[in-house]
């Protein structure tokens, strides 16, 4: 709480009728059974069970402010869990325009789902029919709900805590509440596990950022706020004030105690967690991989798919996976779960041979070598021997071309699997600072570059926004960032796999000086056929645009030129995790 003297507000606009509003976004308190066959409308999935509906269901906070929420449950005298989708996203709005577009974008039929269900959140419809209840809130200062709302914050935690505690005293309720959904819906999860409400039985988070300094605003310690402004204008209406973190992050660029407050308690983290993860998504990649890592959970499971998080959560077999986890922890079923790989991954080939769900003890599976390629600038390759003699590469910012590359050529199956970094010895020539990003893309043995749809939509439009943006729809390899100053390492966090840094403190380069600095890339899961190759991009500008559709891009706080030094005592070199044939 000692930071909410460092929270920035701006006040909310309401919730009116539009592409966010849905046909139960209205304020309608009130119980009705849904009958079996019942659809919300033509689109959408029919009922195939009686559901009782208990609309805008006042709930106390710890604090006295009162949230409502849609409660959705079969009906009779059993005693059920409960499934809690917690985010700003309107607990109606899952027949609104904008969610029916964004099913439409990525290839999904509005027909697998009732519109019963929230946005990236469990459908009342399958679980209902599978003895669950769903618990759809507006959180605080969302809807009608009273309070000033935050964006992913430890404030968010205690209030589910006093949700999760309410719905596990409730006489339909066998005692057990767990959390599901993507997004937002995952990164709740963090912040409600760690305070360890004693009903909350089970979590699903199913990709999600884990750090907002380091996954939303100041990824690399560059303000790139595209996404974040798009999140906090057009998710949170209210009749209160929202969160404005934009303002935070240009009055706050360094890490402190707002943005500590913004990091989920991994630690404090020990329920039973089936973790969602993929090597596409810009956005979540990092973070989930990060708070799977972390959280203090005896029981966890990971799986890494290899397509983009809606098709894949809403996926039959994926929600029958999903079920047999929460059978086992929410209605004590004995049904083997605990035979369920710790790890499944997946390898990605780009060329329409992926593979799945390879089981593992962990990740990376064990075996795995984190392998030293290094940077030659004389003949612009890669290899496992560092070059003798030194040699620089280097690009004008805003030229063409505005980056330097290397390559080296795979003679056997190789195979990538888990966290890579770049060591580079870099120098700002004509200014004090670079904004620097980087790209580990894979080519085929021609030299072309393979980058491969995460969407089941293939059609031009998706062609279209993908091609400079867009990225968590079109995976084009694994990226990193890093503005030059903030290289500053975080020593009890950092690993020889993974860099972390403290974004404490701004280490400006002076003219001459060569530094070098650790930029950790997502992780990867990469096939690579004899003769394919593998490129490594030093660029000043981002390579992959924008994580979404329509939201404005960073631009990059570089000038003059950047020089990359290679060989001799500068020897630069991009780290693969190579699992042995």
């Amino acid at each position: 709480m000692m930071n909410d003297d460092k929270k920035i507000f701006t006040p909310s606009q309401p919730l009116k009728p539009g592409p966010r509003f849905g046909i139960l976004s209205g304020y309608e308190p009130g119980t009705r059974t849904l009958k079996a066959g019942f659809r919300m409308a033509p689109p959408f999935l029919p009922l195939p069970v009686d559901i009782l509906f208990h609309k805008d269901v006042p709930v106390t906070l710890r604090d006295g402010v009162t949230v409502y929420v849609d409660i959705f449950r079969p009906v009779g005298a059993e005693r059920v869990p409960v499934i809690v989708a917690y985010s700003p996203y309107g607990k109606g709005q899952g027949t609104s325009a904008s969610v029916m577009g964004i099913f439409g974008m990525v290839g999904l039929d509005n027909g697998i789902v009732s519109g019963l269900e929230k946005f990236e959140g469990p459908d009342p419809a399958y679980w209902c029919a599978q003895g669950y209840a769903i618990c759809n809130p507006d959180i605080r200062g969302v809807g009608d709900s009273e309070g000033d709302s935050v964006v992913w914050d430890r404030q968010e935690g205690r209030d589910c805590y006093d949700l999760v505690e309410w719905l596990g005293v409730q006489d339909w309720c066998n005692g057990k509440v767990a959390m599901s959904g993507t997004s937002y819906l995952a990164v709740a999860q963090w912040f409600t596990a760690a305070e360890q409400p004693p009903h909350l039985a089970a979590i699903n988070p199913w990709e999600g950022v884990s750090d907002v300094y380091r996954d939303l605003v100041l990824r690399g310690g560059m303000p790139d706020t595209g996404f974040a402004g798009q999140l906090q204008d057009h998710s949170y209406y209210g009749k209160g004030r929202k969160e404005n973190l934009l303002a935070e992050a240009e009055r706050y660029p360094l890490m402190n105690d707002l943005w500590e407050n913004k990091i989920p308690q991994f630690e404090k983290i020990d329920v039973p967690a089936y973790v969602v993860a993929s090597y596409s998504n810009t956005l979540h990649t990092a973070g989930t991989f990060r708070a799977w890592r972390r959280i203090a959970s005896e029981q966890k499971w990971l799986r890494i798919h290899n397509s983009q998080e809606w098709p894949d959560y809403y996926d039959e077999a994926n929600r029958e996976d999903l079920r047999r986890f929460f059978d086992r922890f929410l209605k004590g079923e004995e049904n083997g779960w605990e035979q369920t790989p710790r790890v499944r991954y997946s390898l990605l080939d780009l060329q329409g041979g992926d593979q799945v769900n390879i089981p593992a003890d962990e990740f990376p599976p064990a075996g795995v070598t984190p392998t030293k390629y290094y940077l030659d600038a004389h003949s612009r390759t890669l290899a496992t021997a560092a070059p003798g003699d030194a040699a620089t590469a280097a690009y004008t910012v805003e030229s063409n071309p505005d980056m330097v590359s290397f390559v080296t050529r795979f003679e056997q199956e190789t195979v990538l699997v888990g966290f890579p970094k770049a060591h580079l010895w870099v120098e700002a020539e004509g200014s004090d600072d670079m904004d620097l990003f980087v790209l580990v893309q894979k080519l085929d043995a021609h030299g072309t570059p393979l980058q491969q749809f995460t969407a089941l939509n293939r059609g031009a439009l998706v062609h279209d926004v993908t091609e400079r943006g867009a990225s968590i729809l079109r995976y084009k390899g694994s990226d990193g960032r890093l503005r030059v100053s903030m290289r500053h390492l975080d020593d009890k966090r950092s690993t020889q796999e993974i860099p972390v840094h403290t974004f404490d403190r701004v280490e400006k380069v002076s003219p001459g000086q060569v530094v070098d600095v650790e930029i950790d890339l997502l992780p990867v899961g990469l096939t690579f056929h004899p003769g394919e190759q593998l490129r490594l991009i030093i660029s000043g500008r981002s390579l992959l645009g924008t994580m979404m559709p329509g939201i404005r891009e960073y631009t990059p706080a570089n000038s003059g030129r950047h020089i990359v030094h290679t060989g001799g005592d500068r020897a630069s070199y991009v780290q693969l995790p190579v699992l042995p044939a």
